[in-house]
């Protein structure tokens, strides 16, 4: 199920700043100054969805871990962990360059396949997809939002 999200609302809450030739965005999750390119700036406009809008708490979410998967080194966007610590949503974010296709939807489940959380989200800002998994009887369904936190704090 395609969600209907404009993170671009969140776009004048930016903390952009410029430095010769390079532009800059604050993160507050990182508490720094990260580059801007086409991809953080939709981590950072899609942190801001899940912090404002969703409630989130900032404490929570993490974000690029590095992860290795066959014995290579990956990072995987943000990662929003539950009140026991343990990953909860895995979310993907790409390019509005980049087509959402199989392949990665393939990509966040493999990711997935360490951290094991319940929720997943890949996003190119144009295209959002968010779903919740069935580990026991091996599935998925997909979600009209993001998970609601619902108080695990």
């Amino acid at each position: 199920m395609l969600l209907q999200l404009d993170f671009l609302q969140f776009e004048p809450a930016l903390r952009i700043t410029k430095s010769g030739d390079t532009t800059w965005v604050f993160d507050p999750i990182r508490r720094k100054q990260i580059v801007l390119t086409p991809e953080e700036l939709l981590r950072q406009l899609v942190l801001l969805y899940l912090l404002e809008v969703k409630k989130y708490p900032s404490n929570r979410i993490r974000v690029e871990i590095g992860l290795l998967l066959n014995e290579r080194p990956k990072r995987c966007d943000l990662v929003v962990f539950d009140a026991g610590l343990d990953p909860w949503l895995v979310v993907e974010c790409k390019s509005p360059k980049v087509p959402l296709t199989q392949a990665t939807f393939e990509q966040v489940a493999r990711y997935n396949l360490q951290f094991k959380a319940p929720f997943l989200a890949v996003t190119n800002g144009l295209a959002t997809f968010s779903c919740a998994l069935d580990f026991e009887q091996p599935g998925f369904s997909f979600l009209e939002d993001f998970p609601e936190w619902g108080g695990r704090g």
